[in-house]
């Protein structure tokens, strides 16, 4: 299967914005390759469904709704531990003056 886009029918609109692509870069790296694909689909506006089986495409979601939940809270609990330090910090830097 070989499709042609011609350069008139390319929306300026379906760029991929540096966050969705450290995403993809992310998944890649992880060793997430089909995550990796279902995420360009999903940010270029292609539907997934319209490319790869219902059944695996419902796995990679549940597989990666996991993975994303976990790495939100992480990143949370990260930016909690570094708030806490830096006030603390603060608090000090302010009680010795």
């Amino acid at each position: 299967m070989n499709y042609r886009v011609s350069p008139s029918q390319t929306n300026v609109q379906n760029v991929i914005t540096p966050e969705e692509l450290n995403q993809v870069i992310e998944a890649i790296a992880d060793g997430r390759y089909s995550w990796a694909c279902v995420l360009i689909l999903r940010f270029i506006g292609y539907n997934p469904l319209h490319y790869i089986p219902q059944r695996t495409y419902s796995r990679l979601m549940k597989e990666n709704s996991q993975v994303v939940t976990t790495s939100t809270s992480t990143n949370k609990q990260q930016l909690h531990t570094v708030n806490n330090t830096h006030c603390i910090g603060s608090s000090q830097a302010f009680s010795n003056n």
